[in-house]
């Protein structure tokens, strides 16, 4: 399978096409056969994990469509190795997939109501409940299976979702209503945008993609950044480089009040590819004391040469601090707003709009919604309209961190962080090690992106030693950038 299949997602229509184009190259129901041996196989794994397949027992949800005569056909597959198959429709037994169930049941395997597993807790469950052209929250009978498997899963079964979690819109991620929270899904021949982002990406837990045969002549809506396409991206200094060629970032961040912003964001600065980092504001004692290697200045003016900017980090909102936004943002090298500086602008977005460098912004939700409405269920969606509108480069912080450039291309995903991030001062860090890429000569989307992988690969190091605190992240980035960049 291709890298570009492995982590590029597409919207339903996109992959509609594509099995349409694979099913006339194949016999009859030779594409579901595909998904049901990779979903078998995937189970078959996570049970021998947790004993073996033989006398495992094993539930299926079951819907009308082809999801669940994939369950049904891995059932099957499994039932034949020895496992204990029971499947639990969600619908009326005619809608039931037929081929699907004749094989489970020459396997051995048996459809039955709830009731008659109260007493037989599954080890696995598989949700073939409903496929990718399920909209809105789950029906009655299938929410009634769906909190079944909530308390199965509490109990200690593992939850197996074919190809989605049933109840999750596949292209927006949307959950309108009851719906699955899988521990892995098993995705068909691609990611599905839905899968990425949001509610979507919490239902989903695990992702894994199965090749079944599916090709794309359009480019994704969305990639999941790797710790290999960021290497790839990651500027690395030539022989023939010093510290000015290899690029000068500076940052207008903290203040008298709030010194902390300005360490923090010149430390993550620090840990990028950057040759030299200027600070100016009104924190260099501060900046001077915790990074001796930094240049400070009183004020952006007074800075000196510079390939990129980051500002805002608890500069204040005051009009000392919205010249210096002013000021920056009427060069023409790239631009970071990050917290203050977001809040600066938002009070006239023609600064954004009317300008035509590149500009990278770094909001939470309530930053966005300031500066572009609310966010709404389809984070993918609102990155990218708001990156259209106001010609900038939009990473939009969350669970899943979402980049979208002001173009068509495709947007990014980024899921190495934790929850544990989402505390004051780690965005701070983040606008640093961003800036430093952007200085290093590193596109916008792709410095975003890849300065959030690494913030995310340093919280996850630092969430292992304990709380999670903004200086600890700083203090594992280094090894964080060490990891990634080979």
């Amino acid at each position: 399978m291709s890298e570009n299949v492995l982590t590029g997602a597409w919207p339903v229509k996109a992959i509609r096409a594509a099995e349409r184009e694979a099913m006339a190259h194949l016999p009859s129901g030779g594409l579901m056969r595909r998904a049901a041996a990779g979903l078998a196989r995937r189970c078959a794994a996570l049970l021998a994990d947790a004993g073996g397949v033989y006398g495992a027992r094993v539930v299926l949800l079951v819907g009308g469509g082809d999801n669940g005569g994939d369950a049904l056909y891995a059932g099957a597959a499994l039932a034949r190795r020895g496992a204990v198959v029971r499947a639990v429709a969600g619908v009326q037994d005619e809608r039931v997939h037929r081929a699907g169930l004749a094989a489970l049941r020459a396997a051995g395997g048996r459809l039955v109501e709830l009731t008659d597993l109260r007493d037989r807790p599954p080890v696995l469950v598989v949700d073939g409940l409903l496929g990718i052209g399920g909209h809105g929250g789950l029906r009655p009978d299938a929410a009634r299976l769906a909190s079944a498997a909530d308390e199965w899963r509490a109990n200690g079964a593992v939850l197996v979702a074919v190809d989605l979690p049933s109840g999750v819109d596949a292209d927006t991620g949307e959950v309108a209503g009851a719906a699955i929270t899988a521990d892995v899904t098993v995705a068909f021949g691609s990611l599905k945008t839905g899968l990425l982002a949001g509610d979507g990406a919490v239902r989903a837990g695990l992702v894994e993609v199965v090749d079944i045969g599916l090709s794309f002549p359009e480019p994704p809506a969305a990639r999941l950044v790797t710790a290999e396409a960021v290497s790839d991206w990651w500027p690395r200094p030539g022989p023939n480089d010093d510290k000015y060629t290899r690029g000068v970032v500076g940052i207008a961040a903290g203040s008298e009040q709030y010194p902390g912003a300005a360490i923090l964001s010149t430390g993550g600065a620090l840990s990028g590819p950057a040759g030299y980092v200027r600070y100016a504001g009104a924190a260099r004692d501060a900046v001077r004391t915790a990074h001796p290697e930094v240049v400070s200045a009183r004020s952006v003016a007074e800075a000196g040469r510079a390939q990129a900017w980051v500002v805002g980090s608890g500069l204040g909102t005051d009009d000392d601090a919205a010249d210096a936004v002013r000021w920056v943002l009427s060069t023409d090298l790239p631009v970071l707003l990050d917290a203050d500086g977001l809040t600066i602008v938002s009070r006239d977005l023609h600064l954004l709009r009317d300008r035509r460098a590149p500009t990278v912004l770094t909001p939470h939700d309530r930053e966005f919604a300031r500066l572009a409405g609310d966010v709404g269920p389809d984070r993918i969606d609102a990155a990218r309209r708001a990156a259209r509108d106001l010609g900038a480069t939009v990473l939009l912080k969350g669970y899943r961190t979402v980049i979208a450039g002001p173009d068509d291309g495709p947007a990014y995903v980024v899921a190495a962080g934790v929850p544990e991030l989402a505390t004051a001062g780690t965005g701070d860090v983040l606008s640093g090690v961003i800036g430093s890429l952007l200085a290093g000569g590193l596109a916008p989307a792709e410095a975003a992106a890849a300065g959030a992988f690494v913030h995310g690969i340093a919280g996850r190091l630092a969430s292992e030693a304990g709380p999670v605190v903004a200086s600890r992240v700083l203090g594992r980035l280094p090894e964080a950038v060490g990891r990634v960049v080979s």
